[in-house]
């Protein structure tokens, strides 16, 4: 099983690459959306990693394989600038999914 990254920027893919990861770069969602498509018809695909600034080209497709459960596991990732969410991302996260408040 293996990893493939979807990146809006060079540097996360090189980066990636130097780890062994392949992917891709993309810059606008009809990109975005073709890079997504082809990697889950990956058969040995088992992570794909997208950057935060990739995962907001294509909200709607990176939603639904996040619910779907099956594989490859979708990844968000900061780049290099660092992350975009707030502190309490992850909070809210759990909080929409299981409708917990923590």
């Amino acid at each position: 099983m293996k990893a493939y990254l979807i990146s809006d920027n060079h540097d996360s893919l090189v980066g990636m690459r130097l780890a062994g990861m392949d992917g891709v770069i993309v810059h606008t969602p009809e990109d975005a959306f073709a890079a997504i498509s082809k990697a889950v018809k990956m058969r040995d695909l088992a992570i794909l990693a997208v950057t935060e600034g990739a995962a907001s080209l294509a909200p709607d497709i990176i939603q639904q394989l996040r619910e779907g459960g099956d594989l490859p596991l979708v990844v968000e990732i900061p780049d290099r600038h660092g992350t975009k969410r707030g502190p309490d991302f992850l909070t809210k996260y759990v909080q929409e999914a299981i409708g917990v408040k923590m």
